[in-house]
């Protein structure tokens, strides 16, 4: 999870009501359209900086991205490549290869045909541009010999290609419209942009409301199967939940949150479901800045982690929808193992552990102080996690101040400058390891100003190794035991405490069939989607 992680933390305001593409007020369009036989209405609570998912990651594009943006590969929920626009695929050269079809006849929301030239246009330009730069790092170049043809072509083999070519990471953009010289990231397309998509762009009106109709042209049979989709942006994860529950949206996808859950558990025409995104994957931590005295030393790391109660977080304090986290990579992906140092609840180990690194307390009970910061307005509560680790750490003698950030760019701006002595916040695991996970842990990767980078500032050269050697091997069983050994390690280190993973699910109408239950749902198309009449 994990990205930069999800501007989908970001803290947003309510504007006034716009007026949306039939020129009613956009509320009393919504609860027009809301239930009816040819509108979905999706319940979103951030606002995207814009559409266009090659150049920008997070939730917050890519949901709505992966309506208006085909890929080459979508996935279903056992972690099986499926095709999309490219009908089949193969590997050559040794995996240093890779070869799609891409469908005939299909088109752009324009009417113009989708060619192996938008593919290779879209993966070179995403290589160039978009902030997950290990997805297409090996990537060369991207070989057209017919309309249909596009090969791949690597300097290295690269297992996480398949994962890469999937919806939140690969959208297939118009070389005639995006290829004109203007610079992707502020491309004035990226707003309405022209898609391969089953629904194209109507209206975006930032902070309100994103407004779609159906593709006609789209290559898949009898897709989508609404005529109309609209993302209503709700901040509040309240009102959210109310809207859903009075029937003014169909459908809230993502992280639903702990009061979210617990205010839609009794509504009679809502179901709750935490099925899906498992590639995402996304973990809660608490990160330490081993740049600091004294969480360089590992004992003093290890004294917290044996003074945190991950069971008491997950079922007390989040009611049991998520999950105990137990390293890097989270449960559901098939490189996770639980055979790492599990650190159970012990205070008085901790205090030995605090005592050997030299850390004895004084007459009042004191070690030492330190400061946690949050992620400001997470699904998980980070806030309440934070003031929870303060008293229990303080049973230990370490003396914790909580600092409040008032915005995402606040926390982030301290975070990346190394402004901070522990942060409680998390990353998503985006699918293969390559993509979301080695960016924490890669010393190489420790880039000054830049959030969830490694900015914990952990070095160790047989991480690196590990992570390299994994990189390239095709073997899956191989590279299984590469990440599992890579676990245990960082487990070991404990340059984060991983404290527990949370599932993006959603929260749904009873009459809406077929929710989008992948493994990278919600950033999927939403072209299965129906009413049960």
């Amino acid at each position: 999870m994990l990205k930069k992680i999800s501007p989908l933390r970001r803290m947003f305001v309510l504007t006034p009501p716009l007026i949306a593409a039939g020129g009613l007020p956009f509320s009393a369009a919504a609860q027009t359209a809301a239930g009816s036989a040819g509108t979905l209405v999706v319940g979103i609570a951030a606002v995207p900086r814009h559409l266009n998912s090659a150049v920008q990651s997070g939730v917050a594009t890519g949901i709505p991205a992966a309506q208006i943006f085909a890929s080459p590969l979508r996935f279903d929920h056992g972690w099986n490549p499926e095709p999309y626009l490219a009908e089949s695929w193969s590997f050559q050269d040794d995996g240093k290869s890779l070869l799609l079809k891409i469908r005939a006849g299909a088109t752009f929301h324009d009417g113009k045909p989708i060619t192996s030239e938008d593919v290779a246009f879209s993966i070179m330009t995403i290589k160039a541009n978009h902030p997950f730069q290990a997805m297409f790092e090996p990537v060369e170049r991207v070989d057209t010999p017919t309309p249909q043809i596009a090969i791949i072509r690597m300097k290295s083999p690269h297992p996480a290609i398949l994962l890469a070519m999937a919806p939140p990471f690969c959208p297939i953009l118009p070389k005639h419209v995006f290829g004109d010289g203007t610079d992707p990231k502020t491309h004035p397309k990226n707003t309405l942009p022209v898609g391969s998509g089953p629904f194209k762009v109507l209206s975006f009106n930032p902070r309100e409301s994103i407004v779609m109709e159906r593709h006609d042209g789209y290559f898949m049979k009898d897709r989508p199967k609404f005529e109309r989709l609209i993302f209503r942006i709700i901040p509040d994860s309240a009102a959210q939940a109310l809207a859903l529950e009075k029937g003014e949206i169909d459908l809230i996808v993502g992280s639903v949150t702990l009061a979210q859950y617990a205010q839609l558990a009794k509504a009679k025409d809502v179901v709750l479901s935490r099925k899906g995104g498992e590639a995402i994957g996304p973990l809660g931590w608490l990160a330490f800045n081993l740049k600091r005295k004294p969480f360089d030393d590992v004992r003093v790391r290890q004294a917290i982690a044996y003074a945190t109660d991950k069971d008491f977080i997950v079922n007390k304090l989040q009611q049991g929808i998520t999950k105990v986290a137990t390293g890097p990579i989270a449960p559901g992906s098939p490189f996770y193992t639980d055979k790492v140092e599990r650190y159970p609840v012990d205070l008085k180990k901790s205090a030995a552990l605090l005592d050997a690194a030299g850390l004895k307390a004084d007459a009042s009970g004191k070690r030492f102080g330190m400061t946690i910061d949050f992620l400001p307005n997470t699904p998980d509560n980070s806030q309440t996690i934070a003031e929870y680790l303060r008293a229990q750490l303080k049973k230990v003698g370490i003396e914790v101040t909580v600092r409040t950030s008032p915005d995402f760019p606040t926390w982030a701006r301290r975070i990346s400058t190394y402004d901070f002595d522990a942060t409680m916040d998390g990353a998503f695991n985006y699918g293969d390891p390559v993509i979301g996970v080695h960016r924490t842990y890669l010393s190489s990767n420790i880039k000054p100003g830049v959030i969830w980078s490694n900015t914990q500032n952990y070095v160790n050269p047989k991480v690196d190794e590990l992570l390299a050697e994994a990189t390239v091997e095709r073997d899956i069983e191989k590279r299984k035991k590469l990440y599992a050994e890579f676990q245990r390690q960082v487990v070991a280190d404990l340059p984060v405490i991983f404290t527990h993973v949370w599932s993006q699910g959603y929260a749904a109408r009873k009459d809406l069939v077929d929710v989008p239950e992948s493994i990278w749902a919600p950033m999927v198309p939403f072209d299965t989607i129906s009413r049960r009449k």
